[in-house]
């Protein structure tokens, strides 16, 4: 049987990416060592370290302020590191809410300096995007959740002119869709969505933002040592940055960000019109802010979602349980998804669908 898999993360990799990944485990590129076992400040891995971060550059087309950094703790971390980077005890940052993943974020930066909610969806269940914002004008900074992997929700427009730096959590889209990342002074991504295995995070910071603030920050979690140390301040998740590369030259076959975009673009159109036509399910979050990554949806009669899911299982659709926080369903569409599989739970929902009509 054919396995789907739809996992929210660490989520689906590409085969080549897993194959070439395991050869590396044995023996990496020819050497007798096993990737696990070399030395991080070789040459053997700092050429892995330096291609990584030149292939971000590259499909990110990054300018030379930007810095990028691979380190350790996910985005879990980044929630701490930004605002103890660039919030000051007695200045106020802006943050958007718009579902569990901001929410975590804004609880971490009042523990350095005041926060503003900027912009709430709280108040439609986070099944939208907040329309307008009202920042405060001497904001440290902006943050974006850009893609909420448990609501389903994502932003498709960005502000602009704000007068501040734009901080954007992309764990969840990045290297998913074009956009001018030039225009965010700080991207953090957990990578275990689009562009490797959990353990490793990229950042990505313009280095004309740092330093601003009066505040004594541990070596681990100043950005400018990790910078100063070409994300080898300490031993980095080698593995970890590895599959990344593999990934990352992968993309690049592909033909870059720009095919990844209109792929899931295509893959997004053919989920949501599928939910759309079939009166059995329902979509929560509001049409224009839908997400190209995480389609969540819900059953109209409750009763038939532990059938639905037993019977989605035995076809060989893996992960596609909703959040334990929000219940329902969700169906992961990263980059590696093949277009195969979203119409293999599309064809498996309409047969579902007209066995309950």
């Amino acid at each position: 049987m054919t396995l789907h898999n739809f996992n929210a993360g660490p989520s689906i990799l590409p085969k080549t990416v897993l194959s070439e990944a395991s050869n590396a485990l044995l023996d990496f590129n020819g050497s007798g060592l096993s990737i696990l076992e070399i030395g991080h400040r070789t040459p053997l891995f700092t050429s892995v370290m330096e291609e990584a971060r030149a292939l971000v550059r590259e499909l990110l087309q990054l300018d030379q302020a930007h810095e990028v950094l691979f380190l350790h703790g996910g985005a879990t971390l980044q929630f701490v590191q930004v605002p103890m980077n660039l919030l000051g005890a007695n200045q106020v940052a802006n943050y958007t809410e718009t579902g569990t993943w901001s929410e975590k974020a804004i609880k971490e930066a009042r523990l350095f300096g005041g926060v503003q909610v900027a912009g709430s969806s709280l108040h439609t269940g986070h099944t939208t995007i907040p329309k307008s914002l009202n920042l405060n004008p001497s904001g440290a900074y902006l943050h974006l959740t850009t893609n909420e992997t448990i609501a389903g929700t994502q932003w498709h427009q960005f502000p602009t002119a704000i007068g501040m730096p734009l901080v954007a959590d992309m764990s969840s889209d990045i290297m998913s869709r074009v956009l001018d990342f030039n225009q965010f002074d700080l991207i953090y991504a957990g990578a275990q969505k689009n562009m490797g295995p959990a353990g490793v995070s990229l950042v990505i910071v313009n280095k004309n933002c740092l330093g601003k603030i009066d505040r004594s920050i541990p070596a681990f979690m100043d950005y400018r040592l990790h910078i100063k140390e070409a994300s080898m301040l300490n031993t980095p998740p080698v593995f970890a940055v590895y599959v990344v590369l593999l990934t990352l030259r992968w993309l690049k076959a592909q033909g870059g960000v720009a095919v990844m975009e209109q792929k899931n673009k295509a893959k997004a159109k053919l989920f949501y019109d599928t939910l759309d036509a079939l009166p059995l399910f329902q979509g929560p979050v509001t049409k224009e802010d839908r997400s190209m990554m995480n389609a969540v949806f819900l059953l109209q009669d409750p009763k038939l979602e532990k059938e639905f899911l037993i019977a989605a299982e035995q076809e060989g659709m893996v992960g596609i349980k909703g959040h334990r926080s929000v219940g329902g369903f969700r169906v992961s569409l990263y980059n590696a998804l093949p277009i195969e599989s979203v119409q293999a739970i599309t064809s498996f929902m309409h047969s579902f669908s007209t066995k309950k009509g």
